[in-house]
């Protein structure tokens, strides 16, 4: 990937974030990049790519992220389940959160199908994904059902730390009802 590739992506990534994504033009992006409308069409011949582009970056550095934080919280499955409440509420303290990069684009691109969409929707499959296997792995026997309800959770509290002036307690009280909700899984 070139340098200024990179560059216009880690730009679209903070500005998108922090402005939402229509409101973010491409004139601000270049500006803030330091980077030409040329070089910028050389790389991305839409805003969409780039949006695109942005959200997949997102996408793999921010499970990256949140994985690797909630390993070395915890120890075991069980316990790791808990721990993504706790990586959560890191993450909903720092200066530059902003909420999820992907439920604010699905508010800003409603429209079923398209490939923006698409893009979120596959994150939080994964994210889903990565909660089941550490129900499998806990030997809950309703796995998938238990991922789903830390998942609603999670997404809850991420919401509800972006909108209210609650962001200290969202991810503590997730946990409080995710420990209910894993108690009675494995009974």
């Amino acid at each position: 990937m070139s340098v200024k590739r990179e560059k216009l992506i880690e730009t679209a990534l903070e500005l998108f974030a922090k402005n939402g994504f229509h409101a973010t033009g491409i004139d601000t992006i270049l500006a803030h990049a330091g980077v030409a409308k040329k070089t910028l069409y050389s790389h991305f011949r839409t805003k969409d790519e780039l949006i695109l582009a942005a959200l997949r970056q997102h996408d793999g550095e921010f499970r990256n992220f949140f994985m690797k934080n909630v390993e070395a919280l915890a120890d075991t499955p069980e316990e790791r389940l808990l721990a993504v409440f706790d990586v959560a509420e890191a993450w909903f303290s720092q200066n530059n959160f902003y909420g999820c990069m992907f439920i604010n684009a699905v508010g800003e691109y409603s429209e079923e199908g398209t490939a923006i969409r698409e893009v979120c929707k596959e994150f939080k499959r994964l994210m889903h994904s990565y909660m089941k296997s550490l129900a499998e792995q806990a030997g809950i026997k309703e796995a998938d059902e238990l991922a789903s309800e830390l998942a609603l959770l999670l997404e809850g509290s991420i919401v509800t730390a972006q909108v209210s002036e609650q962001r200290d307690k969202a991810a503590k009280t997730a946990k409080r009802v995710a420990k209910t909700l894993i108690d009675e899984a494995n009974s």
